[in-house]
């Protein structure tokens, strides 16, 4: 599709790397490498169990990466089965670790002091599988509406107001039902939105059901129409061309390194959408061609690490979503530690370079593992106020 400006083509890059996933399997190993470092001379008899749990857990990352998804044999049991896998690896990263240490300080001599750091040892292991459980039962099916405020100084009178609703990262297939995914776009047509766009990764590989998450996103409603770009989940699926021809369809617009001028009022704001930016590639080639002179310029692309060149490029708002706001994160000395922080600064939330400004969103399904803790789904609405 091609904005009223004539929207300008670029090249799109295809593959990516998956970086978290072997990030992952590393993490896995080596934590169960260093366990058994540990308690080899004391506890030759752990060596076995050691083996196995981190062959369970790197066996489970494997087939998250899209390289073993080739392997990966059809039906949904099997998607559950490589998500607890993956779950028992990153548990024992937590509990064979926190064991290890708590050996090494428990008190040898007194009785009374040792039944309680033993009993404290015990809950300190048991904490990451009960972490985890709370994640999978709780955490990942706690969809929030978050609203918003983006502070935008000398901001065009009939933009003052706008509210944009956006949806991300909805991963459609066994670990989010149509029952969620149809309350997550009753949510976003809640908002009245003026826009509403979807920025990437509407399934997560080859197989999943794209055409019935298709018709469910056909149910969202704003006054502008329904926008959007494509995720890393798009390519590793090859089917890219398959989601822009059929979402429009269902009325669904999505931006494959194009534009679309949109007014409001008196006001005009160019939308335009770029295809998944390889991480810490070469981002945004050619994508200034997009921008609109005069116009309020939104930028939707999946990768939020993109950003720093978005704002070079002198776009006003970069909409994005990819790091499911860590999905497993923890708060330590009042900062967020999960594995989206070693790849992108960009984490979760609202930032701002040199005028330009980017709202990163939690999303709302889950990959590798069906659980979130400390990074509830959500689906956002933002809304543009003028200050002086």
């Amino acid at each position: 599709m091609r904005g009223e400006s004539g929207g300008v083509k670029w090249k799109l890059r295809k593959g990516s790397t998956y970086l978290p996933g072997y990030f992952a399997i590393v993490l896995i190993l080596l934590c169960h490498w260093l366990v058994w470092r540990w308690t080899r001379d004391r506890m030759p008899k752990l060596v076995w169990l050691l083996g196995t749990s981190a062959l369970i857990g790197a066996t489970g990352m494997f087939f998250e990466l899209p390289r073993g998804w080739r392997y990966m044999p059809p039906g949904e049991w099997f998607f559950w089965a490589r998500g607890a896998a993956i779950a028992w690896g990153i548990c024992c990263c937590g509990t064979t670790l926190i064991w290890a240490v708590a050996r090494r300080v428990t008190p040898r001599f007194d009785p009374g002091r040792r039944r309680l750091v033993l009993t404290a040892q015990a809950a300190a292991v048991a904490a990451p599988a009960m972490v985890t459980g709370f994640g999978i039962v709780v955490g990942r099916r706690d969809l929030q509406p978050v609203e918003v405020a983006v502070r935008v100084p000398g901001l065009p009178k009939d933009l003052n107001g706008l509210r944009i609703a956006q949806l991300s990262d909805i991963h459609y297939g066994p670990f989010l039902s149509r029952r969620e995914l149809e309350n997550a776009v009753g949510m976003a047509n809640d908002f009245r939105p003026h826009l509403t766009v979807v920025t990437g990764d509407l399934i997560t590989r080859g197989g999943d059901p794209i055409e019935e998450c298709l018709r469910e996103l056909s149910r969202l409603r704003s006054a502008s129409g329904v926008w959007g770009c494509l995720g890393n989940h798009e390519i590793y699926a090859n089917c890219e061309e398959y989601v822009r021809s059929e979402g429009l369809r269902h009325n669904l617009h999505f931006l494959r390194g194009q534009n679309q001028k949109l007014r409001f009022g008196e006001a005009r704001l160019n939308l335009a959408g770029v295809d998944y930016q390889k991480m810490h590639g070469d981002y945004l080639r050619g994508a200034e061609g997009l921008q609109e002179a005069g116009a309020w310029n939104v930028l939707l692309s999946h990768n939020p690490d993109a950003f720093r060149t978005a704002a070079a490029q002198g776009w006003d708002l970069m909409l994005a979503g990819h790091t499911h706001g860590g999905q497993v994160t923890v708060e330590y000395l009042h900062q967020h530690l999960n594995i989206a922080r070693f790849f992108t600064p960009y984490v979760y939330g609202r930032y701002e370079e040199g005028g330009s400004h980017l709202y990163v969103t939690r999303g709302i399904g889950t990959v590798g593992i069906p659980a979130r803790v400390g990074a509830p789904p959500e689906v956002a609405l933002i809304t543009l106020c003028a200050t002086s």
